[in-house]
């Protein structure tokens, strides 16, 4: 049993394969946070301490006793209201205007397999994978009530947490802020790992200290950002990528989201994820209730590296869904970089047969294929093929494709529309904008309310009339902007960007229903939306429009802490590279883009004969390669953002197979040597590299590294493949 409680006690204990979480229902009814670590034995209750603090409140139950205080006191799911003055995980506004909930607990249920969440993407598991506890905790006064839900994935060590807020009450309430999960440490000194950027730079890796006070980072954008992405890590001081105590925290979710980390007056740590309160204001009458997304929680006592693969495996084993969750990928052609808007039918089948001879397996038509669309500034929501500008129908142009033996795909863009469109023109209230006002344009484009049923229904029908007209195999998802106007003309504005979201949901599940071989690339400015909670929908996502080699180095860096190699769609683009006008070769761009799920976004029909050459061998050796890459255990080698190289690899779970890239960032004269220690190996085994035949231990490797060659060119990368043999 992965969850134990001892009735006696009030003690919940959930164990996974490696670590232990504890809690305790004390004596007033409080649930308190006792431990979350390494795996122990016992009762941990024995760290709590009592003391009178002052000006720390003491709640009426205590009577004359000073020295019980929730402002001290390590908490579940601490609230508003009772006297704790940092950060809480939910307020509640109530009818007379207080905002106050004083939350006892009332019962528990253990039951086997993993919850799963009413409209929300969440961890799945087979029933013997997973349990679920659920605690129900009640304010007497205003009747609400919350059940804190934990899912324990024993073997993954995984732990799950999320809450579903009711109003058992008569009188309406008014949710101001709802956290999923809140982790209290009584001790220890924690560095905060956060993932910050912009458009085309996401995920870049910025360590610091939590000190004395509050630190947020989060998303008022209505996705889950370019700016931050909902993960961190809180490790100890020193913790490297091979040692330390380390815990991560994943919000499974692609909205606004708040996270904050807290030191407080008695050197006690506090970690809060949840829903953004900023825009938001959730009422509830008598009997409605609100889902807040999950978190996923893992700990490692081992470094930065195990917790990564903790959480690689969650996602790629238990959100990723679907054929392609497992399934190998099409490498594809995609057009953008190759045409951009400048394209006709004849022009998507001319890609199709150069990929075709390359050994390509399917071409992606981008941006500009329906309404009045040669541009950014119009046609979107007009979401009909524009055959005058094709040359054809759609299903002339997937058959000719198909024909030339590749598969086809197209892109979409369904949450926005612009106001030079026949959809804006019928149902201009349809768009999210402040009457009175106007509009604040992002791309020259608006966002349709997809909190509306009536708006959802529409354009699913015409995007389904789309993917009707042909063997459309593939679709890319974008969105390309942020929400600005949080206001909707039938939904109350403090529901929209939570409401919104859930729209988003509803119309991919259901496109999922009606096409379950469809496969699905979600997209938001490249990395906008690059978060577990569209990986349940989209189990790849376009990892950033930036294309440069280089600075996908850093990207993917970034990304790699929590999220797989299978999720990450990265592709081999033109030199000089279109965003940064940097020169890399072809080689490099291949090893870099292997860091992902591989494809080309270039004119491949213009390509000399050495190039495409080139590009054949990529694709051998990256189908090759791509079990070992997808599934296996992903490795940093290096900090590219400091070191001297780019360096990562790949170990298969039993060790017999490794693939190590590295990429050299310097050149200078008289050039130093690098030399790359390898991971993930068996020390005492004998490996083989596969090109030169040269063999080396696993220990010699991983101890001393390999040089790597002083070549005079700038960017150079280099793959081996390992293979461990009998001596």
């Amino acid at each position: 049993m992965a969850i134990h409680y001892q009735r006696e006690k009030r003690i919940f204990t959930l164990q996974t394969e490696h670590t232990t979480y504890q809690m305790k229902v004390d004596d007033f009814g409080f649930l308190l946070h006792l431990y979350y670590g390494g795996s122990i034995s016992g009762d941990m209750d024995y760290l709590l301490t009592y003391y009178d603090r002052g000006f720390s409140g003491n709640p009426a139950d205590v009577g004359d006793n000073r020295t019980y205080s929730m402002d001290v006191l390590p908490q579940e799911y601490p609230v508003s209201g009772v006297g704790d003055y940092r950060n809480s995980a939910l307020v509640i506004h109530n009818v007379d205007g207080s905002d106050c909930c004083d939350l006892r607990y009332v019962s528990c249920e253990i039951k086997e397999g993993k919850y799963g969440l009413p409209g929300l993407p969440a961890v799945y598991a087979e029933k013997e994978e997973a349990q679920t506890l659920e605690i129900t905790l009640e304010d007497g006064v205003n009747g609400v009530q919350v059940r804190l839900l934990y899912g324990v994935l024993e073997k993954e060590d995984i732990i799950t947490r999320s809450a579903v807020i009711v109003n058992c009450g008569k009188e309406e309430i008014v949710v101001e802020k709802a956290a999923s999960s809140c982790l209290d440490f009584l001790t220890g000194e924690y560095d905060l790992l956060s993932f910050y950027g912009r458009h085309a730079m996401e995920r870049n890796l910025q360590r610091a200290e939590i000190g004395h006070g509050s630190y947020a980072i989060g998303s008022r954008r209505g996705t889950s950002s370019h700016q931050y992405n909902p993960a961190v890590i809180l490790a100890e001081k020193g913790a490297t990528e091979n040692a330390g105590s380390c815990y991560g925290m994943v919000f499974v979710y692609s909205g606004s989201f708040l996270f904050e980390a807290e030191k407080d007056q008695y050197e006690q740590t506090r970690a809060i994820m949840g829903l953004q309160s900023e825009y938001f204001h959730y009422p509830l009458r008598e009997g409605e209730k609100l889902v807040v997304p999950e978190t996923i929680l893992a700990y490692s006592e081992n470094g930065l590296t195990a917790l990564s693969q903790k959480f690689h495996r969650c996602i790629r084993e238990h959100i990723c869904r679907g054929k392609y969750s497992r399934q190998s990928r099409p490498i594809l052609l995609n057009s953008w970089e190759a045409a951009y808007f400048n394209f006709n039918g004849a022009t998507i089948l001319k890609l199709a047969k150069s990929a075709a001879e390359l050994g390509i397996d399917m071409v992606v038509m981008d941006d500009g294929w329906f309404g009045k669309r040669d541009d950014d500034n119009s046609g979107l929501g007009d979401w009909h093929v524009n055959e005058e500008k094709l040359g054809c129908t759609l299903g002339e142009l997937i058959r000719g494709v198909n024909a030339a033996g590749v598969r086809f795909g197209i892109w979409i863009e369904p949450e926005m529309v612009s106001e030079n469109s026949d959809l804006y023109r019928e149902h201009p209230d349809w768009a999210m904008q402040i009457p009175g006002r106007k509009p604040v344009r992002g791309r020259n484009q608006l966002m349709l309310d997809f909190s509306r049923e009536d708006v959802r229904k529409l354009i699913f029908e015409r995007i389904c009339g789309i993917l009707d007209q042909g063997n459309i195999e593939y679709i890319k998802w974008d969105m390309n902007r942020s929400i600005a106007e949080v206001y909707s003309a039938v939904n109350y504005p403090g529901k929209v960007t939570y409401d919104y979201m859930l729209g988003v949901y509803d119309f991919l599940e259901k496109l999922l229903a009606r096409y379950p071989d469809l496969f699905i690339e979600g997209c938001s400015g490249g990395g906008g939306r690059f978060d577990a909670g569209m990986m349940y929908y989209t189990p790849q996502i376009w990892c950033s429009d930036n294309t440069d080699a280089v600075d996908r180095l850093r990207i993917q860096y970034g990304t790699s802490f929590f999220y797989p190699v299978s999720t990450v769609g990265s592709h081999v683009s033109a030199s000089p590279n279109h965003q940064t006008g940097r020169s890399t070769s072809l080689h490099t761009r291949g090893v870099v883009a292997m860091a992902g799920t591989f494809g080309y976004e270039l004119a491949t029909d213009s390509l000399s004969e050495e190039e495409k050459e080139e590009i054949k061998i990529q694709i051998v050796q990256y189908k090759k390669y791509e079990e070992l890459i997808q599934n296996g255990n992903y490795y940093r080698l290096s900090n590219p953002f400091h070191d001297a190289c780019a360096a990562w690899m790949f170990a298969s779970e039993d060790k017999k197979r490794a693939l190590l890239n590295v990429v050299l960032l310097e050149n200078h004269g008289n050039m130093t040597i690098t030399y790359v220690k390898l991971k993930g190996l068996a020390s005492d085994a004998l490996y083989e590299d596969a090109e030169t035949g040269e063999r080396y231990y696993g220990s010699a490797l991983m101890e001393g590294g390999l040089p790597m060659p002083a070549e005079k060119v700038e960017y150079p990368a280099y793959q081996k493949e390992f293979r461990m043999v009998t001596a």
